[in-house]
């Protein structure tokens, strides 16, 4: 008997991919969790039902959420990640040459206890002495701080549940006023092919509080589409400006000096339903 993991997408679509074993399943305080083997993509994190990451192509993500943000702004040298419990982020985020210290604020102990345990590809970068790991709430965090970080990364999971209040203009908001006054954020923004009208509702909301707000993909496998967006709103500095000889030389895997600007050159569609065609 084969052993199958579906993904709901919509009320049209689901998709699946077999499952070899169970490793660990778990009811959070705020989400069910399971993390999986699967001979297509490796070990998978699962919350409430929707992937989080694959350890076959986790650094696509990471590498776009962190460093996107990380070299668009000149000095990086404080940075908050919000979210992030499987530890990828992190990772990169402290591996920056820039970077001089990061928090993180993590809501759910429990995801980063499991990543420690099933995922330590992604969670080597949790002791690092750049990072501060916090498990308290991020807006909570957010609303606390003024004019404290350079770069604010979102890494948060689909809004439902315990992040919804991470993707609405008054967080936004408070964003702004914790980021000093060069400051910039990123955050993961859904699928282009099937979250459009969510993503155009969040380029109105950033764009309402920041100057300049910029739409980023990449191509991540194990998300819906395999196409994948991100939302970048600054006070000052332009990503697609980005110089590409201020790019340090790292040993990525996806991201590099060319990825950087080509990231925000948007499909026809996208553009016409952002209003840029």
């Amino acid at each position: 008997m084969e052993l199958w993991y579906t993904e709901k997408q919509n009320d049209n679509l689901k998709l699946s991919c077999r499952v070899t074993k169970t490793l660990h399943v778990e009811k959070t305080p705020f989400q069910s969790m399971a993390v999986l083997e699967t001979p297509g993509f490796g070990r998978a994190l699962i919350l409430d039902g929707i992937v989080q990451t694959t350890v076959w192509d986790e650094y696509i993500y990471h590498e776009m959420i962190a460093h996107v943000p990380l070299n668009t702004h000149p000095s990086p040298k404080k940075v908050l990640i919000i979210g992030g419990g499987d530890g990828g982020t992190a990772r990169e985020v402290v591996r920056h040459p820039m970077v001089q210290a990061a928090v993180m604020v993590e809501i759910d102990e429990r995801v980063v206890a499991a990543s420690r345990a099933f995922l330590p590809e992604l969670s080597s970068g949790l002791d690092d002495p750049k990072l501060d790991l916090r498990f308290e709430d991020g807006i909570k965090h957010v609303e606390a701080c003024e004019n404290e970080y350079d770069v604010i990364i979102i890494d948060s999971t689909d809004p439902v549940g315990p992040a919804v209040g991470l993707f609405s203009g008054g967080f936004y908001r408070k964003v702004h006023k914790a980021l000093k006054e060069d400051g910039l954020f990123a955050a993961q923004t859904e699928s282009p092919l099937f979250d459009l009208n969510f993503i155009a509702r969040i380029n109105d909301d950033v764009g309402a509080v920041f100057p300049i707000v910029r739409q980023y993909l990449a191509c991540v496998p194990s998300y819906p589409g395999g196409l994948w967006s991100f939302t970048m709103g600054s006070k000052k500095f332009d990503p697609v400006l980005t110089p590409p000889a201020s790019v340090p030389e790292l040993p990525y895997r996806y991201y590099n000096k060319s990825i950087h600007l080509a990231a925000f050159m948007l499909p026809q569609f996208m553009q016409d339903f952002l209003g840029r065609g």
